[in-house]
């Protein structure tokens, strides 16, 4: 039996991978699924880079809108409901490009999630009682420690990470790593084309991510936030208010940042996740690279994609 095909397309924040989707269903017949932890949420358009009306109506996404910013959304859902598109979008046959950043979710999806250990209230306690005493800074050595692969892709601030990561090694004497490694593939039964696109040249990504921040705050993001927050029911807290520029343009609001705090922090705060979403990207075989400032990117891909294309069928719905 023919495996079906799925593409992935991946790269940090701010590296073109939007347009350059829009742009490959025009030329093959795919259906995009997005893989973005912050565009599944309502109202948080701007801050998000959420593809506008027109281009919804010339490439409709799959996963955006889904749900409210007061409710939490898991890599285990992701994995679930991407699973359930992908199978719709094959039944109409088309071809899966699932287009986005979040590394977690690409991982989930593909290799399948450990059975992690429950959360323990006691262990969790004990974990931020310690970080009050001696600071989130000195927990995350102790995760270097550990599970220096996991430190290097959880950033020093990220409690939540650094916590959860502490607290399965604390229960099972494994570090998150490991857990995450002895999970199984659960797509065997599809091909999957793993495609990133970033510059080489990271001074021109930094570039990209200020420029691109700017232009938010012009388009509207603090009025954005504003409303999010006069809602009353969502705090700094939430993962979906603690996605990158959320987080800052909220304190901004709150009066603990300047406007010139806030925009500085919120850039840094985005180049440190495109730096992290590399991290991820190196630690991963099979991945084949592309150069986001070439000319001819678009080109570049296609002619990469028509090798495998070209040898389906389109009786089976995964050829042109």
């Amino acid at each position: 039996m023919t495996r079906q095909l799925i593409v992935c397309l991946m790269g940090p924040t701010a590296s073109g991978k939007t347009q350059l989707a829009v742009n490959l269903t025009q030329k093959f017949p795919f259906e995009i699924i997005s893989v973005d932890s912050a565009m599944v949420y309502r109202g948080m358009d701007i801050g998000t880079a959420k593809p506008d009306t027109e281009t919804l109506r010339i490439a409709p996404h799959h996963l955006i809108d889904i749900r409210d910013p007061l409710d939490a959304y898991s890599a285990a859902q992701f994995r679930e409901d991407a699973l359930c598109e992908i199978k719709n979008i094959i039944v109409r046959n088309k071809i899966p490009l699932l287009v986005g950043g979040t590394m977690l979710y690409f991982r989930a999806l593909q290799q399948g999630l450990s059975d992690l250990p429950s959360a323990d209230e006691t262990q969790r306690k004990k974990i931020i009682a310690e970080a009050n005493e001696k600071g989130w800074a000195a927990l995350h050595k102790q995760l270097a420690e550990i599970d220096p692969v996991a430190a290097e892709r959880i950033h020093p601030n990220d409690s939540q990470r650094i916590q959860r990561a502490l607290e399965v090694y604390a229960l099972t004497g494994k570090n998150l790593t490991t857990w995450q490694q002895a999970s199984g593939g659960p797509l065997l039964d599809y091909e999957i084309h793993n495609l990133v696109i970033a510059p080489q040249d990271r001074s021109i990504l930094h570039e990209r991510i200020a420029i691109r921040f700017k232009q938010m705050l012009t388009n509207g993001f603090i009025e954005e936030v504003k409303k999010l927050m006069e809602r009353g029911d969502l705090t700094i807290n939430l993962p979906a208010i603690r996605s990158v520029g959320y987080r800052q343009v909220w304190e901004f609001l709150q009066g603990s940042l300047t406007y010139e705090e806030m925009c500085e922090r919120g850039i840094i705060a985005t180049r440190q996740l495109a730096k992290r979403q590399l991290t991820w990207l190196r630690s991963w075989s099979e991945l084949q690279w592309f150069d986001s400032e070439d000319a001819d990117l678009c080109q570049q891909v296609e002619k990469y994609l028509s090798q495998f294309l070209a040898k389906t069928d389109p009786a089976d719905g995964i050829g042109n």
